[in-house]
Formats: C-alpha cells, sequence, structure tokens
C-alpha cells in the first residue's frame, strides 16, 4: 500500500513532497494498469494536489487556460474520470470537486475530514467505518456498491483560531 500523504494535511509540511509523491505514485499505478498517464492528465493531478483543499473542475480548466490550454470542459472530464478510474483522486459529492487519494493502488472507501475554517481535506480510510456500514446495509438487504462519507469540522488550527477569537 502507498505510504499515505493525507494524514499531514492538517498540520504544516512541505507541500511539495505530497505533490511529488502522489505524482510518482501516480506513474507506477498507470504504468502497472497500463494506462496512459498524459501530460494533460498528469497536470491535472498536479492541480488536484497542490493543497490540500478541493477543486473543482472548474476551478482546473480556468488553471490550464491560464497555462494556455486551449481545450473545453469535457476534456478536463475526460482527465478526471481517467485519474478516478485509476484510484488517483475522489470525488467529494456535497462539494462537487475532487481531492488527490491518500491510498492510491489499494481498493478502499473515502472518509474525509473537511474543515469548514481553511477547507482543507483529510483522508481516512478506516476499516471498522466501512464494515459498520456494510453490515448495516446487509442487514436491510441492501448491497452498498460504493461509499463516501464527508465529515464537516475544525481542524486544529481552525480550532485554536476559533476558540481565540
Amino acid at each position: 500500500m502507498a505510504r499515505q500523504r493525507s494524514d499531514h494535511a492538517f498540520a504544516p509540511h512541505d507541500h511539495r513532497r505530497c505533490i511529488t509523491a502522489a505524482l510518482l505514485e501516480a506513474q507506477r499505478i498507470c504504468r502497472q494498469n497500463k494506462g496512459r498517464l498524459t501530460q494533460q492528465r498528469q497536470r491535472v493531478l498536479e492541480l488536484i494536489w497542490r493543497s490540500h483543499k478541493p477543486v473543482g473542475a472548474y476551478a482546473i480548466l480556468e488553471q490550464l487556460r491560464s497555462e494556455g490550454f486551449n481545450g473545453a470542459p469535457p476534456t478536463v472530464y475526460r482527465a478526471l474520470e481517467f485519474l478516478l478510474k485509476q484510484g488517483l483522486i475522489h470525488r467529494l459529492e456535497s462539494l462537487n470537486a475532487y481531492t488527490g487519494c491518500a491510498h492510491p493502488g489499494a481498493q478502499h472507501t473515502g472518509q474525509f475530514l473537511i474543515c469548514s475554517g481553511c477547507q482543507k481535506i483529510a483522508e481516512l480510510d478506516d476499516p471498522k467505518v466501512n464494515h459498520a456500514i456494510s453490515s448495516s446495509a446487509a442487514r436491510h438487504g441492501f448491497e452498498a456498491a460504493y461509499q463516501v462519507i464527508e465529515i464537516r469540522g475544525l481542524c486544529p488550527r481552525c480550532q485554536e483560531h476559533h476558540h481565540a477569537g
């Protein structure tokens, strides 16, 4: 399993290391899956990993256009679809935005801590939570095929600011 990168999302750190690790892991996974990580797809992934904040498709398109890209929204959506399929990013349903996957290449469901203050996100992958949901769904005769859990609150830094203010 890949080294978890988002465990530092709420702590000061050298974010360039997150981006570098994400890109190296993406190249490895795409080689393994025989998927083409084109320059444009890689740039979209870089933009998603630019911070630990969610980013929308149109914000990505706007950044690409500022860099001279002349494509239309479907081009960005196709890149996002590829990155999702490769397990390199997650889509945050409530925000209609994307975030880098902290566990690329590993089969898992997403649990996300979303700070309402700074908008940063940390990804969790707690098997006990996955099991509890699957078991509860099964008791109702329901087979869960997909789950994303989004938990909003305040990160440690924003809690300090909130309590200080």
